[in-house]
């Protein structure tokens, strides 16, 4: 129950006491991922996963976020965050608290999952644990598959420090020369062409206590390479050997006054990532020698904080590959997506004569869903290229479709969605794509398909200068009896078939003629030299949104200091923007209850008296990535609920292009609100943030029922159509 408003003296909503660090709060979201691998309630190989999940997650935050700090530290930027540290400030602090997650996801993958893999038949070995044929196995491996590929790189007068690759995994060698009694120095680089992992044959795998072969044995390759030196040192002694990995500056910035073409900016700035930014992390094992450590600490220039010493396996962001084993029992039970029942229905249609509908009646049916009523789809609960797809297929291939207009932001280098695209524009229909060239690590994958558009005849466009654009919008132009129909899909995803089937994600097909009208004027703005400021129905960033989420939050909060109830729940992936925030702490003194589901980063404090009393933040942490955004609104009892592409964050907000819509259809509004109600019930996936940034997860009492929210949403998916 929301707590009522107090007459107390006037709070500083911008003091720096109110916000937390952005960087430390998504440290906190990555232990939340770590605990999955460390939950037994989680499948084996799913622990494995999260294992490099949160690694991959490290890489890419040192990649962009550390990397940017830094850069900060050497320009001697002094701004300060809302939660009031500096730059430098803030990488010390995020050393402190990294360093323990990282010596915990160690402990648990060396002293509890190894183990747990090997009750199961998986043997990941260490070298010197092999016995002799098994050696002798590695060495014969080694000459014929690995040795012809490695290149040592040795470190003398004439040979300077070797350049050394982002995110390689590299053997730092000291070996003596016999007859000078010379130490010396040399690289070699863990080729990526081959298994991180060597399985070994079964007849020399490990055998269970029956005599049958386990179900996999293997070697880190690294190791392989480093106890077969001497081939590579004939004639030298080797006196240490150590494998260390590096993590480059890979974030790409370009002057887009400056460009006169954008696709040759971008591909230049990707050139300069290949070859690498300066070096802002070195992982190194725990055992090597001060000497060796200090000399590669001073050759990447690095300070002590950016070095890590790890107390086991490097790169754990490879054991992603072990979910490659046929072990379905060591998985998450397998989940095929339904197809909702509208988009179900044509299927079960037929044709004259009870023959199968063609291609053009398909279509037909498929369009008149949507313009009999507003639809809703929920991925990875319903199919993506059952509903998603097929409404770009069909377009690409209906005689009545006009034209077609979307928005790519990160694709599958396989879309279906670029093929139909394609297709479309083969068979004579207007298309135009706005793809995101600067859509981050996803740049070179959108530039190969831009090109493959432009050819087929597609008008490719790369959006406006400083804006990226965000929103996931497609629209479809269709005659019918001689009257224009548009069909329009909104939705809080990227059109990649391969991610709606990891994260949740929203998206409303309509017919409406405002939403129709509304996304041919915000494709102008993207298209042309179109500066359109208002829009019927769409919340569109930068020009609107900001100003309406907050007048929306305001209008909650007036309900409250006039005694009358007032409630927000809002969805998202972050919630950072500081003027957001302080409009919500004032409308928690006034009383509203606010009820924030945030996956990742959360800047705002809960719990604070006089402050946030009457603000409760969960994070939802499961099977699947939350990714979709909603907003509800109480309105006094005229509820309003909204749907889109947009965080609460500066940069959604003010530099990119997002679409935001409001839900007009009473159904679909049942659905979303009952979406939010489960999250917010859920006592097995969700953890609730506390006032210090600490997250506490829920646990069902002795006697409830779990409820955990990808499980009650599949089930809920599975009742409601068929499997396909």
């Amino acid at each position: 129950m929301a707590k009522s408003k107090t007459k107390t003296s006037p709070i500083d909503l911008a003091n720096s006491e109110y916000y937390f660090n952005r960087e430390l709060s998504w440290l906190e979201f990555n232990d939340r991922v770590l605990h999955q691998a460390l939950d037994p309630r989680t499948p084996l190989l799913e622990r494995l996963k999260f294992m490099a999940i949160f690694s991959c997650n490290l890489d890419e935050f040192f990649m962009v976020r550390v990397a940017g700090l830094k850069q900060q530290v050497a320009a001697n930027v002094s701004k300060l965050t809302p939660d009031g540290r500096d730059p430098s400030q803030q990488l010390t602090a995020i050393s402190e608290r990294l360093r323990p997650m990282i010596k915990k996801q160690n402990e648990h993958f060396e002293q509890v999952l190894r183990g747990l893999l090997e009750e199961q038949g998986i043997y990941l070995l260490n070298y010197f644990d092999l016995n002799v044929e098994q050696r002798t196995y590695l060495q014969n491996f080694y000459e014929n598959h690995v040795f012809p590929v490695l290149t040592p790189l040795a470190v003398d007068p004439g040979h300077p420090f070797p350049y050394i690759s982002n995110l390689s995994l590299n053997l730092a060698v000291v070996i003596r020369e016999p007859d000078t009694d010379n130490e010396l120095f040399a690289r070699i680089k863990v080729p990526k062409v081959l298994p991180r992992f060597v399985q070994l044959p079964k007849e020399l795998g490990v055998f269970d206590q029956q005599g049958k072969p386990v179900i996999w044995t293997g070697v880190p390759l690294e190791q392989i390479i480093s106890h077969n030196l001497e081939a590579l040192f004939p004639g030298m002694t080797i006196q240490e050997c150590y494998a260390f990995r590096i993590t480059r500056n890979a974030d790409i910035a370009v002057e887009e006054d400056e460009a006169d073409d954008l696709l040759s900016a971008i591909q230049k700035e990707l050139r300069k990532r290949r070859m690498g930014g300066s070096v802002v992390r070195m992982e190194i094992e725990k055992s090597a020698s001060e000497q060796v450590r200090s000399m590669l600490t001073r050759e990447m220039k690095l300070e002590e904080q950016d070095v890590h010493q790890i107390d086991g396996l490097l790169g754990l962001g490879d054991l992603m590959s072990f979910l490659d084993l046929a072990l379905p029992e060591l998985k998450d039970a397998k989940w095929t997506p339904i197809v909702p029942p509208p988009f179900q229905r044509y299927r079960d249609y037929q044709g004259t004569n009870g023959a199968s509908l063609s291609s053009e009646e398909k279509s037909e049916s498929f369009f008149g869903e949507i313009r009999q009523s507003d639809l809703l789809v929920h991925h990875p609960y319903h199919s993506f290229s059952a509903t998603v797809q097929e409404f770009i297929e069909f377009a690409a291939v209906d005689p009545k479709v006009l034209a077609i207009k979307m928005t790519l932001y990160r694709t599958s280098g396989d879309s279906p969605i670029i093929n139909a695209l394609i297709k479309a524009a083969e068979n004579g229909k207007q298309v135009a794509v706005l793809v995101e060239l600067k859509a981050r690590f996803d740049e070179e994958n959108n530039i190969v398909w831009a090109r493959k558009l432009e050819k087929s005849g597609v008008h490719v466009v790369y959006g406006i200068v400083g804006l990226k654009t965000h929103t996931k919008t497609a629209l479809v132009v269709r005659r019918e009896e001689d009257k224009i129909h548009r069909y329009v899909h909104i939705g809080t995803g990227n059109y990649n078939p391969k991610t709606a089937k990891l994260y949740t994600d929203l998206g409303l097909f309509s017919c409406r003629e405002e939403l129709g009208a509304d996304l041919t004027d915000l494709f102008n703005f993207l298209t042309g030299h179109s500066r359109q400021r208002s829009y019927r129905k769409l919340l569109v960033a930068p020009v609107s949104l900001r100003d309406r989420m907050i007048v929306l939050i305001q209008r909650e909060r007036d309900r409250a200091e006039k005694g009358e109830k007032a409630h927000i729940i809002a969805k998202m992936n972050a919630l950072v923007d500081p003027a957001i925030i302080q409009t919500l702490y004032e409308a928690s003194q006034a009383g509203v209850q606010i009820d924030l589901i945030v996956r990742g980063i959360c800047c705002l404090r809960p719990g604070l008296e006089g402050v946030s009393d009457n603000i409760r933040v969960i994070s939802i942490i499961g099977r699947f990535l939350e990714h979709s955004r909603i907003f509800y609104f109480y309105n006094n009892g005229e509820e309003e609920i909204y749907m889109g592409s947009a965080d609460w964050m500066e940069r959604n907000l003010d530099r990119r292009i997002e679409a935001v819509v409001p839900i007009d259809d009473p159904n679909i509004f049942q659905q979303l609100k009952q979406i939010l109600d489960i999250m917010l019930a859920d006592n097995r996936q969700a953890w609730e943030l506390q006032p210090d940034g600490h997250y506490v997860q829920r646990q069902p009492g002795e006697n409830e029922q779990v409820r955990s929210t990808h499980e009650l949403l599949m089930n809920m998916a599975l009742q409601s159509s068929t499997v396909i």
